[in-house]
């Protein structure tokens, strides 16, 4: 969908909890909990009243059976009204951008005009499931209406069905990682870790200078005394970062280390928008604008973080504008060597015509996911909100979101000044 400059749907602020690493800070606060209290913070930090949200959209990966339409419990334990309209969305690492488009689409149609959209994880408190034979047992126990049969249903339990079963990051398409998946792409590619390790120390630099000097903690709603982000390593060097081992293909060809990689994290982040009439009228100054966004997908054959590749050069192209005419790049950096991998897809043409080199001093400026986490749901509303808030400090006119996803998808998206 193209947006036009009339049309005025603005990103004004938001919130967001600190990020920590999996099993951390964080890990006895569910993703209810964290949901909430992004949420509550945007209101707060914006003096939002509670009663102008019209909807509340939020997306999740982990999802907790026990509630699976999260966005309308942060609903009812935040200070939202609970008259406010809410949609639970899961779409991967893109999560946090379909929720900001469907409270879009929902401004443009005038369905709406104030919205919060976010993602929340909690990695750290994932529901604990049993494997599918020890599943049918439990259920047929339960449904049994004899004593005898409900005992001898439980005498098919075998020792190792009361392990639970074991989350994983494996593509159900695929059967593989996406540590694996980019461990293929970045030898088609040629991205050496020397490559990958100068992307997640500069994400660390960044990061650590922006917590420094106040920009990422603008952005933070201080949770249980913690008021930063505990995964970025100002200390790390190029040397360190070298020494460390693959993680995904052990032998001598892997590149793929712990220190280029984006860490499991808990975390959320609430991003609010507005009509530009209404933002007006309440008197809130928009810190950008959403002019364009696209969504592709791709065959994970193709390299299932790769869609980036695809979604920029086409975004570009169909607003007429050039890596030359952005201010600002944030791109989500699930891999060292995804980010490099896709920088030279722009640079050399892959599916869609080149674009050119990417100038560094413009991309991640505050670091990205390798140094602040990777909250899954979460990530793409606290690029947004970091885009949105630079763009406004430095006065500048365009920045781009370029944010890749499992299941081989991509989102690219253009925020405007005016």
């Amino acid at each position: 969908m193209t947006v036009g400059n009339e049309t005025g749907v603005a990103v004004i602020g938001g919130a967001r909890t600190p990020f920590a690493k999996v099993g951390t800070s964080l890990k006895d606060i569910p993703a209810l909990a964290l949901g909430t209290h992004s949420v509550n913070g945007a209101l707060e930090k914006l003096s939002l009243d509670p009663g102008a949200v019209d909807q509340l959209v939020f997306g999740v990966v982990v999802v907790d059976p026990s509630i699976p339409h999260l966005a309308r419990e942060i609903n009812f334990n935040s200070e939202l009204p609970s008259t406010v309209q809410s949609l639970t969305v899961t779409d991967n690492c893109i999560s946090g951008t379909s929720a900001i488009a469907s409270i879009h689409d929902a401004i443009i149609t005038g369905r709406s005009n104030v919205g919060i959209a976010g993602g929340v994880e909690s990695i750290s408190n994932p529901p604990v499931l049993f494997n599918k034979h020890a599943s049918r047992v439990f259920l047929d126990a339960a449904a049994a209406k004899l004593v005898g049969a409900r005992v001898r249903a439980f005498l098919r339990l075998r020792p190792g069905d009361f392990k639970p079963w074991s989350y994983g990051i494996e593509e159900p398409s695929t059967g593989l990682s996406m540590g694996e998946h980019t461990e293929i792409t970045v030898k088609e590619w040629k991205v050496g870790q020397d490559e990958q390790d100068e992307i997640a120390f500069r994400s660390h630099q960044n990061a650590h200078a922006a917590t420094e000097d106040g920009r990422l903690a603008a952005e933070i709603h201080p949770l249980n005394g913690i008021s930063s982000d505990s995964i970025i390593r100002p200390t790390t060097s190029l040397e360190a970062l070298a020494k460390l081992p693959p993680v995904f293909d052990r032998s001598e060809a892997g590149t793929i280390t712990a220190g280029n990689s984006s860490p499991l994290t808990d975390g959320a982040a609430s991003v609010v928008l507005m009509s530009e009439r209404r933002a007006a009228e309440l008197g809130h100054e928009p810190l950008a604008f959403i002019k364009d966004f696209i969504n592709v997908g791709i065959d994970p054959s193709d390299g299932l973080l790769m869609g980036p590749g695809v979604a920029v050069p086409r975004l570009l192209r169909q607003n007429g504008l050039t890596l030359d005419d952005l201010d600002i790049i944030e791109m989500h950096e699930a891999f060292g060597g995804q980010v490099a991998s896709n920088l030279k897809a722009w640079e050399q043409g892959w599916k869609e015509p080149a674009i050119g080199r990417v100038d560094r001093d413009i991309l991640n400026p505050m670091g990205s996911s390798i140094a602040i986490g990777h909250p899954f749901a979460a990530t793409a509303a606290r690029i947004v909100l970091s885009l949105a808030n630079e763009l406004k400090r430095r006065d500048a006119r365009y920045g781009l979101v370029s944010i890749c996803g499992a299941g081989a998808t991509a989102v690219a998206m253009l925020l405007e000044r005016r």
